[in-house]
């Protein structure tokens, strides 16, 4: 197998190994009802990384997905709360998730500020504002009239499968026809490549980047979308650290960070990896501290192989 090869397919080469690994130390790994859990917790993740992956390819970085996720989620909460029709509830939180996306697109774009300060000045706005408008308490809709219908978003099933895990499949779907079958999709990945080349080709650059974050918040919305029927409340502190699990779904897809190369497949194959690490660190009953030291040494490890490849 040619080395080129090899660095393509070392996302599915590491799931595959690491997926063995655990197996044997666990049998019950390898359970139906535990692969649907692990594909369940992963969608979250997953949908979040998408968009993570549009911004990455740019040469960018959003770290206000897990604020936007807790925002829209308490938004949404408190439509259904008073008894909004679910689909009008919906349909208003994605607004405000491609809205808070495209705020950052606009002040990296148009401002010539770095992304990472950019989208931490969202996150600030946005944690806060999630706080205020919740009183820092959680916001249940368990009174409305659509709470069935809505809590099966992130609970229900469909021939057995999770719904959520549904979801995950046909954003991945789009994402993959986005990047691979358009315009904008080749315009992503070149904005990615060569700035300075891309905007001297005619295309526009500023509103590529708005179209990248817009994309990014709304799926971190419809990520908060699913949180929040899964756990029947919208939390204040929904969110936290998910801007960098999706981040390191990404890397460990092997997209790079310096934009330009990588896929949405991978980015599946990353997300993958992290749920099945921390599945398999609680079935093997390690220490939720241990826990976080060894996704850091994960990402860290992730970093340094992207790193070595450029």
């Amino acid at each position: 197998m040619k080395k080129d090869t090899i660095i393509k397919l070392r996302p599915v080469i590491g799931l595959v190994i690491f997926a063995i690994i655990i197996s044997f130390m666990n049998p019950r790994f390898l359970t139906l009802p535990n692969i649907l859990n692990i594909l369940r917790q992963t969608s979250i993740n997953a949908v979040i990384a998408a968009g993570m992956t549009f911004v990455i390819l740019t040469g960018g970085i959003d770290l206000s997905v897990g604020a936007i996720l807790a925002f829209t989620g308490a938004v949404c909460a408190s439509l259904l709360a008073s008894d909004m029709n679910i689909l009008l509830a919906v349909i208003i939180t994605l607004g405000i998730g491609a809205a808070s996306g495209l705020f950052s697109g606009i002040v990296i774009s148009k401002g010539k500020i770095q992304p990472f300060i950019a989208t931490l000045a969202t996150m600030t706005i946005l944690r806060g504002a999630t706080l205020v408008f919740t009183k820092g308490k959680p916001i249940t809709f368990t009174g409305s009239q659509y709470f069935d219908a809505f809590r099966s978003i992130g609970s229900g099933y469909i021939f057995g499968v999770p719904v959520p895990i549904y979801i995950m499949v046909i954003i991945f779907a789009l994402g993959f026809y986005v990047l691979t079958q358009t315009r904008l999709g080749r315009y992503v990945y070149a904005l990615g490549g060569n700035e300075e080349a891309t905007k001297l080709s005619g295309l526009n650059t500023d509103r590529l980047k708005m179209y990248v974050y817009t994309i990014s918040g709304m799926l971190a919305a419809l990520a908060g979308i699913i949180i929040t029927s899964r756990l029947s409340s919208a939390q204040p502190t929904a969110g936290t650290g998910y801007e960098l699990d999706a981040i390191a779904a990404v890397v460990l897809g092997g997209t790079s960070l310096a934009g330009g190369a990588g896929t949405i497949i991978g980015t599946v194959f990353g997300a993958l990896i992290i749920g099945i690490l921390g599945n398999a660190l609680n079935l093997l009953d390690v220490s939720s501290y241990f826990q976080m030291m060894i996704k850091g040494l994960v990402i860290l490890a992730a970093v340094l192989i992207d790193r070595k490849n450029k």
